[in-house]
């Protein structure tokens, strides 16, 4: 076992002056390495990994929104007035400003001040940000608006669909004079639209856009009727599966043109209900026959039809299929809807980074990774207190409180089940979140950073 120190805010010192002869230490980094056995849940530190304290964004930045971390950079979000301003900060060689912009009106700001919630996303050279139900563009080297929507944006695996980086929008239409009165109270099924208006009567029509994201501009429009769901398809040919109560349809991402499309039955005399794509395969799903059926994202064809009960709890499982109910889930392989693998107590399921994450229902805490394909362990995480929010689509970070004051952290690579310490940071508080280059936590002084690499 190789060790390594763990400073609290410092790099990792490779050491200085003269070491001790080997037989000196040899029994104390021999104890020392069966603490950090047990204390870290089995993960044992590893060379090469470098955990560096960058600094400190100060609270008057305005840091008391999420954290928020995209293309390498944090971004901070301020109020000022009904306006809100957003800032980029570049973490190296020390956190410095990048730039500020005003965010234009979202026309959500209630009287009192509260703003809504806000996400950042990069791709290429753009900043999507969110807020409420519109999206504004920005330019990720000045911060300058190139372009806003009132709608919010939808972006493919890697932030793309299609080349040239294309978004999708939906927006249903609904017949004039449907909007219903909030003041009457009157009973009955509601409809809403993007923007959260609620409607006595279902959509006319559903509104599917492809945007190019450098100018905003649209690229091609769908129009089913009714009320539909939209998911993206990646691949070497980018696709759009749009799921309505009658029929499966297949677009070309790029040009928005009709690839394929297939009838979908009625069971039970009445058609689908819900629809979800889980990696190559849509699912359909039929509430009122309590059946579910799976496609083929691509071919459009059938692959099978299984019953699906209702259950008092179901089971949690995000990127995955499954049946059962949450204190015995079944994980079902989504080409063949056949079980897979099973637990038999309860947890929370999901598939991240090709791994599955277990969750303890009651706690919240990592139980450990296993994997997809046969559920077999790939790492016991017992020893770690929870995860830490991931702005990275396959790095897994991890968080506890050390024994000696501070929280300890450690990551999980792609391809690589086991954990690396990473180091020990002087916080009291457990708000963090990574990417797969830097740590942001929030301090009483506002949010510090770090950088690691493995």
């Amino acid at each position: 076992m190789t060790l390594i120190e763990l400073d609290r805010d410092t790099p990792l010192d490779p050491g200085a002056g003269t070491a001790p002869p080997p037989h000196r230490y040899r029994v104390l980094g021999l104890l020392l390495g069966t603490v950090l056995t047990v204390l870290l849940g089995g993960a044992a530190p590893h060379t090469g990994t470098v955990w560096e304290y960058l600094g400190l964004v100060p609270s008057s930045a305005g840091v008391d929104a999420p954290i928020q971390l995209a293309g390498g950079r944090l971004f901070t979000i301020a109020p000022a007035g009904d306006r809100r301003v957003l800032t980029a900060w570049e973490p190296r060689p020390e956190p410095a400003r990048v730039w500020s912009t005003d965010l234009p009106p979202d026309g959500t700001t209630s009287p009192g001040g509260v703003f809504s919630p806000l996400r950042v996303r990069q791709h290429g050279d753009v900043v999507l940000v969110t807020t409420g139900p519109a999206t504004t563009a920005l330019d990720s080297r000045t911060g300058r608006i190139r372009w806003t929507t009132p709608s919010r944006v939808t972006v493919g695996e890697g932030g793309i669909v299609g080349d040239g980086g294309t978004g999708l929008v939906t927006e249903r239409i609904f017949r004039d004079g449907t909007l219903y009165d909030q003041d009457s109270g009157d009973p009955g099924m509601l409809y809403f639209s993007a923007d959260g208006q609620p409607h006595t009567e279902p959509p006319i029509r559903t509104e599917v856009r492809g945007i190019d994201l450098d100018t905003g501009r649209v690229r091609w429009t769908a129009a089913p009727s009714g009320s539909v769901t939209v998911d993206l398809v990646p691949g070497e040919q980018p696709a759009v599966l749009i799921t309505a109560s009658d029929r499966l349809t297949l677009h070309d991402a790029r040009t928005g043109g009709l690839l394929r499309e297939t009838a979908l039955p009625r069971h039970g005399g009445a058609g689908p209900s819900t629809s979800d794509v889980i990696g190559d395969v849509a699912l359909v799903g039929y509430d009122e026959a309590e059946l579910r059926a799976g496609y083929d994202t691509r071919t459009l064809e059938p692959l099978w039809t299984r019953p699906a009960r209702a259950e008092m709890d179901p089971p949690s499982c995000t990127g995955l299929l499954c049946a059962g109910s949450r204190d015995a889930t079944a994980v079902l392989d989504s080409r063949t809807g056949r079980t897979a693998w099973a637990l038999t107590s309860a947890a929370d399921l999901d598939l991240a980074g090709g791994r599955v994450l277990r969750t303890d229902p009651a706690t919240g805490g990592p139980v450990g990774l296993l994997d997809p394909a046969t559920g077999e362990s790939l790492a016991d995480l017992s020893g770690w207190a929870d995860t830490v929010e991931s702005f990275a689509d396959r790095t897994l970070l991890l968080r506890r409180d050390n024994e000696g004051g501070g929280q300890a952290f450690g990551v999980i690579r792609p391809g690589r089940p086991e954990v690396r310490i990473l180091g020990v940071a002087d916080l009291d508080g457990e708000e963090c979140g990574g990417d797969d280059r830097y740590l942001v936590c929030r301090d009483l002084r506002g949010l510090r950073i770090w950088a690691y690499r493995v």
